[in-house]
């Protein structure tokens, strides 16, 4: 963050200080008292449980709705106040900002955008999901005089989120990956959700000023966006009439993708080092929002085919020490990145001998498309031939019912688990050393645990008193 005295904070942000007002803060902006940072700034946030205030002890400085035990500039509204402030630095600093939203594949686009641009300037990008009012002004304000590129990912929970969080950090070059049945519930139908997504290419500067918007052709409500936007519309996906587009996709057996990206008649290999044919996607719309903010495209797939694995618990693929590969992508769900990763799992089945399994639970946020969306995935397991379904709580035994009643052959073994005990059982008794096991659900069915548990177990363990054997339906 850009130096600043409480005094000229407070004036940002219409506050009044308490305390020193020459106290300078030149460090991050934070809300959790345990990540404290030397000459930070701490936003005391009021939630349904936990109040902020009262864990200001030894903080530099705080920005908050009453006085606390720490120099304090005080306001109405600390969340509105910290927005305010987020634009005010990203002014002074003047710094390309792009942004990216869509109902997955984000966050895996911005760490490639990030890494991307890294090679070509100082880079501060959003971490881990943090996309919403709290996030992107947080993201923003740890830029500094320093910073070259600012990279903010947004999510919608509502019509006009979008639009406001571009009020806070202006996008230069804005992409919209995709609209799919992510928070569905919420939104009410995927209309709905485009209408949100929209609102980012809404929010560009026009082309004469720089503003680019890269849209995904291959979704058709995405690519209709291209008509509410005043700025140059740069598409990528795998048609011919795209602008970006890609070529030869071929998988290696850990299911990394290599390929050719092509613009503007130039070709260019490409390497990526994620599991997922899918990557291909977010590294093309990674590489539209590069060419957008000025690099090459001999560059921009160098550095593509460096990037490693920046977030937690996204097909990260590790190998237990007897071989067991564990594909962990238990960050989140929905149906859309569900199949993908089921797609990839078979893929991975292809160069081993043994068996693929796939450990599901509950996607969230669906609404009334819950039961559908579960049964589409279990569908997909079925046509995907693989060879263990697993499905781990209620919810997601939706998912076992839609693989066997999926047309064709009858699906693979079927194992219903009540909930992550269980689950982790039937895998200790159950996987072996071959096998590929594929973890995934929402982040609030926690599933990284059985991830984690697989992993530090030996083949040949037991089960142990953790939970019940799995097993409960089997055919």
């Amino acid at each position: 963050m850009i130096a600043m005295t409480l005094t000229e904070l407070a004036e940002v942000v219409g506050g009044t200080v308490d305390g020193d007002g020459t106290l300078v803060v030149d460090g991050e902006a934070y809300v959790d008292s345990r990540q404290a940072v030397p000459g930070g700034l701490f936003v005391a946030v009021v939630g349904e449980r936990v109040d902020g205030h009262a864990y200001a002890d030894g903080a530099h400085a705080v920005l908050g709705s009453r006085p606390t035990s720490a120099p304090t500039v005080v306001v109405d509204d600390p969340v509105a106040a910290l927005g305010l402030l987020a634009r005010h630095v990203v002014d002074r600093l003047g710094l390309p900002v792009a942004a990216m939203t869509g109902s997955q594949g984000k966050t895996g686009t911005k760490d490639y955008l990030a890494h991307v641009l890294a090679g070509a300037g100082a880079t501060v990008a959003t971490r881990a999901n943090n996309n919403n009012e709290l996030g992107v002004p947080l993201t923003a304000l740890r830029a500094d005089a320093g910073t070259d590129h600012l990279v903010v990912e947004m999510g919608a929970r509502g019509i006009g989120h979008i639009g406001y969080l571009c009020t806070l950090v202006p996008p230069r070059a804005a992409a919209v990956l995709n609209v799919g049945t992510a928070h569905l519930g919420e939104f009410g139908s995927r209309e709905a959700i485009a209408a949100a997504k929209g609102e980012i290419v809404e929010a560009l500067p026009t082309a004469d000023e720089g503003g680019v918007a890269v849209l995904n052709a291959d979704d058709v409500l995405v690519a209709a966006m291209a008509s509410r936007t005043r700025a140059r519309v740069l598409t990528f996906g795998a048609g011919p009439d795209a602008d970006l587009t890609w070529r030869g996709v071929e998988l290696d057996d850990r299911g990394r993708p290599r390929f050719e990206l092509g613009h503007a008649g130039e070709w260019a290999p490409v390497v990526l080092r994620q599991t997922g044919e899918h990557q291909v996607l977010n590294a093309a719309a990674a590489a539209g929002l590069a060419l957008a903010l000025g690099m090459s495209l001999t560059d921009v797939a160098a550095r593509l085919s460096s990037a490693e694995a920046a977030s937690a618990w996204r097909m990260a693929l590790e190998e237990r020490a007897d071989g067991l590969l564990v594909l962990n992508d238990s960050y989140n769900a929905n149906p859309e990145s569900t199949a993908a990763a089921v797609r990839s799992l078979a893929q991975l089945g292809r160069a081993r001998t043994g068996r693929t399994i796939a450990v599901l639970g509950e996607m969230l946020e669906l609404g009334d498309g819950r039961v559908a969306g579960h049964r589409e995935v279990g569908e997909g397991v079925a046509d995907a031939g693989i060879d263990v379904l697993v499905t781990v709580g209620e919810v997601a035994e939706d998912v076992a019912l839609g693989a066997r009643e999926a047309p064709g052959e009858a699906p693979g073994e079927v194992i219903l688990t009540a909930g992550r005990a269980e689950a982790t059982a039937w895998l200790r008794n159950n996987a072996t050393a071959d096998d590929v096991v594929l973890v995934k659900a929402s982040r609030g069915a926690a599933l990284d645990q059985v991830a984690a548990d697989l992993l530090s177990t030996h083949a040949d363990e037991p089960a142990g008193t953790d939970g019940p054997e799995g097993g409960s339906d089997s055919r």
